[in-house]
């Protein structure tokens, strides 16, 4: 391994290309959340919590469905051409749900926003990990996280340089009439236009994933591919690797090996890995943006500026997570993060309970971001995008996902109302409760997988 000579340049680029799917993922599930105070005052639902949380966690409907899709799509066409059909929903859904008049369209275009970044979120991560080299695959796939996070923090730009200084003011009536609350809302999620229509071109450039070639028999694709990342020695090697997984299940998805007694811990261990990664609670604070800095004393405006210096941290430790996925291992840093989050929630249920303002709580925030971005966020999808088998990737990894966005859509959709029941304070209490069991479950179920081809690793948890 250490004197195979990598095509770094051709394994770089493919990655980055798939990993777009993760810089639209961020940026229309981030974008919501500073369009927020305006077009809730465009639709009138203000003053609806159930309307509310419907209009921010709506996309999560169309990320199940694409979720639960990408494991027969995956199995049926490949991972390029779902990755095409990702970046063509990306496409429509930015232009549409910045067109929509109705609260209805508005609706049905996130619905087909979370389409795009259900299959987005199954499909990049996975295929950046089958055309990855053992001891470069976290970072690669990490890749994805970084683009999700530069996503995050384009869409957070792009808010506040939209939002103008009517913000000064932000009562209902004039945020309503403002160019803000009539047409600037639009234009946040516009311009998410160009990277979807980008992703959409350079993905019929990318090549087939190897593995999923030599699962349908087509070893001599699979070869040429595997060799131009790799060359010729490192190719032969790994074709007998991949062969030795599917010899005894073939090329098709064995559904009854993915409900067998053998599967079911290593499915669990991925359904529960996606869960407690979203019901960590980090979400609620993009999504929820407003409730959290206005709780603390911000005005709106400050809230969106307060953002981009949210943004701006979750990029700084999500590269740093990137030096670390392949040097301290997987295990140690999702158990640093469970850990750390538990004992900042804490701090800041404390605070919001103490009625503490102000900087206190940004701080606060950001810490929480820091923790999650160099911990829970990247190496969630390191660790589901390598512990399944070869035989049953895309259908695990399609249920995992679909777990995840569940919890995701149980998350967004409960904060309001888990906010008005048990206040901030409470509330962050409660996730930190979440993040303690987190750890546990770590500690106890979670190999270490670092620096292992993924033949070695579904040697080592499904056999």
């Amino acid at each position: 391994m250490e004197k195979t000579k990598f095509n770094q340049p051709f394994i770089i680029g493919i990655t980055l290309v798939s990993a777009m799917g993760g810089l639209l993922f961020g940026y229309d599930w981030v974008v919501i959340g500073g369009a927020k105070p305006f077009y809730e005052r465009f639709f009138d639902i203000s003053t609806s919590p159930y309307l509310q949380g419907w209009a921010m966690s709506s996309a999560l409907i169309g990320c199940l469905i694409g979720a639960m899709a990408s494991g027969y799509l995956t199995d049926r066409y490949g991972r390029k051409r779902p990755l095409i059909g990702a970046a063509a929903l990306f496409t429509i859904a930015a232009i549409g749900t910045g067109a929509a008049n109705t609260f209805t369209l508005f609706i049905l275009f996130r619905l087909i926003g979370g389409l795009g970044i259900g299959l987005a979120s199954a499909l990049s991560p996975m295929y950046i990990a089958e055309i990855s080299p053992a001891h470069m695959r976290g970072r690669l796939v990490s890749i994805n996280q970084l683009t999700i996070v530069i996503g995050i923090l384009g869409a957070q730009i792009i808010n506040y340089l939209i939002a103008d200084k009517v913000l000064e003011n932000d009562s209902s009536k004039v945020i309503l009439e403002s160019w803000n609350g009539q047409t600037g809302w639009r234009w946040m999620f516009w311009a998410g236009t160009a990277p979807a229509l980008l992703f959409f071109i350079l993905s019929f450039f990318i090549p087939e994933s190897p593995r999923y070639l030599g699962k349908r028999g087509k070893w001599i694709e699979a070869l040429q591919i595997l060799e131009k990342i790799g060359g010729n020695d490192y190719a032969v090697r790994e074709e007998k690797e991949i062969s030795a997984t599917l010899h005894e299940t073939g090329s098709k998805i064995d559904w009854k090996m993915l409900t067998s007694k053998k599967a079911r811990p290593v499915l669990v261990l991925g359904i529960v890995l996606a869960v407690i990664q979203q019901w960590c609670g980090i979400n609620v604070i993009f999504n929820y943006a407003e409730e959290i800095f206005t709780s603390a004393g911000y005005s709106v405006g400050d809230m969106l500026f307060n953002i981009v210096i949210t943004g701006t941290v979750n990029l700084i430790f999500t590269i740093l997570a990137m030096r670390m996925v392949d040097s301290w291992g997987r295990r140690k840093l999702m158990l640093l993060g469970f850990s750390g989050l538990a004992v900042i929630y804490f701090i800041l249920g404390a605070c919001y309970y103490f009625k503490l303002q102000g900087l206190a709580i940004l701080i606060i925030v950001m810490v929480a971001i820091a923790t999650y971005a160099m911990t829970l966020a990247p190496i969630t999808w390191v660790v589901l995008s390598e512990i399944f088998p070869n035989s049953i990737r895309g259908a695990a990894m399609a249920i995992a996902t679909t777990s995840l966005w569940i919890a995701c859509f149980v998350l967004t959709y409960t904060f309001p109302m888990l906010n008005r029941l048990l206040h901030a304070s409470g509330t962050f209490w409660l996730y930190g409760l979440i993040c303690l069991a987190g750890f546990l479950f770590i500690f106890k179920k979670l190999p270490e997988t670092k620096g292992k081809s993924l033949e070695e690793i579904e040697i080592q948890i499904f056999n």
